[in-house]
């Protein structure tokens, strides 16, 4: 199990709620199939719903290769590259902890948070939910 490094920035004591809040960029899901093929998509920031758990992120999903993945691979990898250049960013070390299919909740979901996704709110299937195993720096391991 990876090291949970500090989820601040330079001196701050910034909760990784917070960081994810307040940073603008974009991120990359990983995620592999049972035969270990691997797959990466272009991802929203993730979802910290519990602001008590900042131990626990969700994204929201379609029916598509990244949900099939993690039906047979619960271990993903989440890269996060914060706009204004340079290599600043956080990578997550996920496992999947569960999901929920309910669509009402999906979409009260987008709409308190004002989501802009490339799906259509009928394409928003799942909320998958992650326990975060590990948080590193998106360059070097700190």
């Amino acid at each position: 199990m990876l090291a949970r490094t500090p989820t601040k920035g330079e001196g701050d004591n910034m909760t990784l709620s917070e960081y994810f809040e307040n940073s603008r960029g974009f991120g990359v899901l990983a995620t592999t199939d049972a035969a270990a093929q691997v797959n990466q998509a272009i991802y929203a920031k993730p979802l910290f719903l519990d602001k008590d758990d900042d131990g626990t992120c969700s994204f929201i999903m379609s029916k598509h290769l990244t949900h099939d993945n993690v039906e047979h691979n619960p271990s993903a990898s989440y890269l996060f590259i914060e706009d204004g250049g340079g290599f600043v960013g956080k990578r997550l070390s996920l496992v999947i902890v569960g999901e929920d299919a309910d669509s009402e909740k999906i979409k009260a979901i987008r709409r308190h948070t004002e989501m802009d996704l490339p799906m259509s709110a009928e394409e928003c299937k799942y909320l998958v939910r992650f326990h975060i195993e590990g948080v590193r720096p998106l360059c070097g391991n700190e």
